[in-house]
């Protein structure tokens, strides 16, 4: 499908100009200072949903019941629903359960969470006294495994608390003062609970550092030194990426000990997302076209991305001025809204959720039907993360690029 119309985007910075250059290639910055990205080719913005009648199907070397782990954890894993395990989870668990630090390379969408947490609360069952820290790059990811870890430790008398910005500071310092195993946050608000003395990392000898290429690329490799650095250097480190840079490496290299290295990382894209562009040139202004296609059937849950927060704002205030049933997520909105946001997407309540990046990563949103590049993503990674939201659980998705 291509459309095109002659008017810039209404909603933040035009893009750069695009070509033929690589992935990986040097950043391009505006010469008035604007938007700084990889030049990526549009045409590996277009890619047809692999759709074959054999495919090849993962046969698991162990079963749930199979691993060393408590019988209580066993129901409840039963319980969630879960049979036969991920990749990730089939390659990962042993080794957890054996002490052992592990780089995790994965996909989006692959089990990570699954795949550190049964271990670990494993541990915990064994030493009531372990205290484990998890940090994440956002706070809808920290949210989203602290109630992974209800589900899995229900029954068992094992707390946690959620450390994250936005929330309210003293609601946690609060929770951290009563019993509790795991603390579970983003790196600015830990480092600050830790500043004030909330937080005692000398206490916990394990630590998981999920989509750490997330967190370097948000600027928080100060926060993840000062914190890594308060632990005790006998420690039990996961460390889950879903990419393995220079800079990752040395991570790596820096936090961790002879770890045992997992990669279930088989493509760059999802093969069940069907991928197009939206060309842009003359005509119908961008903002109208994309209100035509929401309109269209079939687009019932739509997950679309903007470059910047103001006009992520700006565009959800339009589309709601239009009728359409829309919230927002981004840097500027509180916690509260931004839960509430999420809570009426995943529920179907509305059929759009406009969003920044902070989106794109490890969440889990059933059935999104479509996503829509409204603003180009910065780097070809950005753009796999971001599809990576439809297409899920076997199901087929359709992604949308607009380029001007």
């Amino acid at each position: 499908m291509q459309r095109s119309f002659n008017r810039a985007s209404a909603f933040g910075r035009r893009p750069s100009s695009f070509g033929g250059h690589k992935p990986g290639s040097r950043p391009v910055r505006s010469n008035r200072g604007g938007f700084q990205g990889q030049r990526i080719d549009p045409t590996r913005f277009v890619k047809k949903a692999v759709i074959t009648e054999q495919v090849e199907v993962f046969v698991p070397e162990h079963k749930f019941a199979d691993f060393n782990v408590d019988a209580r954890l066993k129901t409840n894993i039963t319980r969630k629903g879960y049979t036969e395990p991920t990749p990730i989870q089939d390659k990962t668990i042993p080794h957890i359960l054996r002490g052992s630090d592990i780089v995790g390379i994965a996909n989006t969408g692959t089990g990570k969470t699954a795949a550190f947490l049964i271990p670990l609360i494993n541990k915990v069952l064994l030493n009531p006294q372990e205290n484990i820290l998890i940090v994440v790059p956002t706070r809808e990811l920290a949210i989203q495994i602290d109630d992974e870890l209800r589900g899995f430790a229900l029954g068992m008398r094992m707390f946690s608390v959620c450390c994250v910005g936005g929330a309210s500071i003293g609601y946690q310092i609060s929770n951290l003062r009563r019993q509790h195993n795991f603390i579970i946050g983003t790196p600015g608000r830990i480092k600050d609970l830790m500043e004030r003395r909330f937080i005692n990392l000398a206490r916990f000898k394990t630590v998981v550092l999920d989509e750490a290429d997330r967190m370097l690329d948000m600027g928080f490799i100060k926060d993840m030194r000062a914190m890594m650095a308060a632990m005790p250097k006998e420690r039990h480190t996961l460390f889950f990426s879903a990419t393995i840079t220079r800079e990752i490496e040395g991570l790596i290299n820096e936090f961790l000990r002879t770890p045992v290295r997992i990669s279930v990382k088989t493509q760059d894209t999802a093969k069940n997302v069907d991928q197009d562009i939206v060309r842009v040139n003359n005509g119908k202004g961008k903002l109208e076209i994309l209100e035509e296609l929401l309109a269209k059937p079939g687009f019932n849950k739509v997950l679309i991305f903007g470059r910047t927060k103001h006009g992520v704002e700006r565009l959800y205030n339009t589309l709601i001025a239009s009728g359409f049933k829309a919230e927002s997520i981004h840097g500027d909105k509180n916690h509260a809204r931004r839960q509430k946001a999420l809570k009426s997407f995943k529920e179907n309540h509305i059929q759009i959720l406009i969003a920044t990046d902070v989106a794109a990563r490890g969440l889990d949103i059933p059935d999104v039907s479509h996503v829509i590049n409204y603003d180009l993503p910065a780097t070809y990674d950005d753009y796999v993360h971001r599809i990576g939201r439809t297409g899920r659980a076997n199901k087929t998705g359709k992604a949308l690029t607009f380029i001007e």
